[in-house]
């Protein structure tokens, strides 16, 4: 089954290549758009669903985000342009894994979001702060997005 996988993938970067040469696929553990290098990684034995979804950041132009709720809707568009993008290469996208991937981001922001100190739901000030609207504590948090969270309270 691997083998399949395996050849099916490779079979969908070359067309890939082909029709996007300004961006580089490079094999990797992770899914991941870089746009500083305009670099698709993808993981040879992964879903060609999230293949074609880190193509489409790259197709939206994706670099940065200043909030985290940007982070999200970059998420959901490029998930929508894969969407889009998967008939042509003869695949179909469920909605079930996108719900699933989405899931994913949105507990990622809840857990930053969610105070150390009474566990009400904050609002982010800046990139890396938020303040709780209850118990008035801030703090500041990692990216987190490939490692554990971490939130440290400012005094």
């Amino acid at each position: 089954m691997a083998a399949t996988t395996m050849h099916s993938m490779n079979s969908l970067v070359k067309r890939l290549q082909r029709t996007f040469p300004e961006y580089q696929f490079t094999n990797s553990e992770v899914f991941a758009w870089n746009p500083q290098t305009h670099t698709v990684l993808y993981d040879a034995d992964g879903s060609p669903s999230r293949l074609l979804h880190e193509v489409a950041h790259g197709v939206l132009s994706h670099e940065s985000y200043a909030k985290d709720v940007e982070l999200l809707k970059m998420e959901a568009d490029a998930w929508q342009r894969a969407k889009e993008l998967a008939p042509t290469y003869e695949l179909t996208i469920a909605d079930d894994e996108i719900d699933i991937h989405m899931d994913s981001y949105r507990d990622w922001l809840h857990a930053r979001s969610t105070c150390p100190s009474c566990d009400a739901t904050g609002v982010q000030v800046s990139a890396e702060h938020y303040s709780c609207l209850e118990c008035r504590t801030r703090w500041r948090v990692n990216e987190a997005r490939t490692c554990g969270l971490r939130r440290y309270i400012e005094h």
